[in-house]
């Protein structure tokens, strides 16, 4: 076993728990993307009241993988269903461990009978990247890691550039920048458009909620694409709001997808030990932290499934096999499976919490806007009469909403409108170096409905967005 790898920083702390609620990686960095291009507030705005650019061509891994064995590996090694999987189009990818706990999920592109792209977090591409030279698949992968988050001046290259437009007025630029009206292209399918004297591929989408085109293409295109969407809303009279990185992270909080559970890889044997031997101490698994209030000696009281995440209906139970489906079988009617819910919180005791920072003496921890990036995996306790029912994984503030919103899972038993307790704050031992000296509070939160922006939950495609 290597020194560098994930199972001897393991061994050398004695309890992964240790390694990530005291990693000192420092704030989670979206890179490259200006944190802001007219401000956060209105960059939330644009994307339910105008149209929001959104450059994501930084801040995600790509995996390339092709071959004669291409579908075959990628359906071994995700719980999805390949049998409907048709050319130019795209899935959201989900694969599990062997235990059946989530390690991640990309969105999967179909460019040809052997070829697929990946898009996502480290996780997952790293999950396949090990997949692929642990079995025996004839595939080939090709790895584009994210931008650097701290790319300290030097030239940041992709393979591919990737731009997003939603928003109310979005049509009225795609037919400006297309010269023409553009067909109808299906919820999460692709089809080619054109952009000034480029032709690209286009996939109906939205991150935040309302349906939008994720476009892509050859970085060497980047800034000739950037600029003629520019000049096409300009044409089109239409408001078109760049959207920074600051405002990026949150859109999600309206739309409810949970982008970064604890990946369920520290426990298990066979090929997770090989797993954990085979990642390096400088991967996102073992420099990654764990932030939030929830403090367990056991690693696997961190981990969710499909069905807490509401991915459940992707599942391809008619597969003849496929890594961790043994234990979603035993998982599936189970009355311990929690559910994915929204909390909004409380205005009063957010005031409380930011006020606290004007007074002497240690404040409580500061809840930064719009969105606390202080750890990759986020766990605050939530409480109902003093016994914890849930946990609040991802949160942040929506300026359209004028509330701070987190996402998180609680016992089936909780109700939409109950009010429950969030414990804010991390405890007195933890090193990471995110965290400022500060003591933890309850703050109130109701439970509400996934997605919360009622554009999302009623003009948006039914999808795992609207699956709890």
């Amino acid at each position: 076993m290597s020194n560098s790898s994930l199972s001897a920083v393991m061994a050398a702390a004695g309890n992964p728990v240790n390694v990530l609620r005291n990693s000192k990686t420092g704030m989670y960095v979206y890179p490259v993307v200006a944190p802001e291009f007219q401000n956060w507030r209105n960059e939330q705005v644009a994307w339910r009241e105008s149209a929001v650019l959104f450059d994501q061509s930084h801040h995600m891994d790509e995996v390339i993988v092709e071959g004669p064995q291409a579908e075959e590996f990628l359906a071994h090694h995700g719980i999805n269903s390949f049998s409907n999987f048709g050319l130019n189009r795209a899935k959201h990818f989900v694969p599990v461990t062997p235990n059946g706990h989530v390690i991640g999920d990309h969105i999967v592109f179909r460019e040809r009978m052997d070829k697929f792209i990946l898009v996502g977090r480290a996780p997952t591409s790293n999950w396949l990247m090990f997949c692929a030279a642990y079995g025996k698949w004839n595939v080939r992968l090709k790895y584009d890691p994210r931008s650097p988050s701290r790319p300290e001046g030097e030239r940041v290259l992709r393979e591919h550039y990737r731009y997003q437009i939603q928003g109310p007025d979005a049509p009225k630029i795609f037919e400006v920048m297309n010269g023409g009206p553009i067909q109808d292209i299906k919820f999460f399918h692709v089809d080619w458009i054109n952009i000034g004297s480029k032709k690209v591929q286009a996939l109906r989408h939205g991150m935040s909620g309302a349906p939008g085109l994720e476009i892509w293409g050859p970085y060497k295109d980047k800034d000739y694409i950037h600029s003629t969407i520019l000049q096409a809303a300009r044409d089109a009279g239409v408001n078109l709001v760049q959207c920074g990185s600051r405002a990026y992270s949150t859109n999600t909080l309206e739309s409810g997808w949970i982008p970064s559970p604890l990946p369920g890889i520290y426990t298990g044997d066979g090929m997770l030990a090989d797993y954990r031997d085979w990642l390096g101490a400088d991967s996102y698994e073992a420099a990654g932290a764990i932030g939030g209030s929830f403090v367990s000696d056991n690693i696997e009281d961190y981990y969710v499934n499909p069905f807490e995440l509401g991915y459940d209906f992707y599942i391809g139970w008619k597969k003849d096999n496929f890594i961790g489906k043994d234990a979603l079988v035993k998982m599936k009617d189970s009355k311990t499976n929690r559910k994915k819910v929204t909390f909004e919180w409380n205005r009063e005791d957010v005031l409380k919490v930011i006020a606290s920072a004007f007074e002497q003496g240690t404040p409580y921890k500061w809840i930064d806007f719009p969105q606390p990036n202080y750890a990759s995996s986020s766990a605050d306790m939530v409480m109902k009469d003093g016994k914890m029912v849930g946990m609040s994984m991802f949160n942040g503030y929506s300026y359209n909403e004028r509330c701070l919103l987190s996402l998180g899972v609680v016992a089936q038993d909780v109700q939409e409108g109950d009010i429950l307790t969030l414990l804010w704050g991390e405890p007195e031992t933890t090193g990471k170096t995110s965290t400022e000296a500060h003591k933890q509070t309850e703050i109130r939160v109701r439970v509400a409905p996934t997605p919360y922006a009622a554009e999302a939950r009623t003009n948006y495609a039914d999808s795992w967005r609207t699956k709890s």
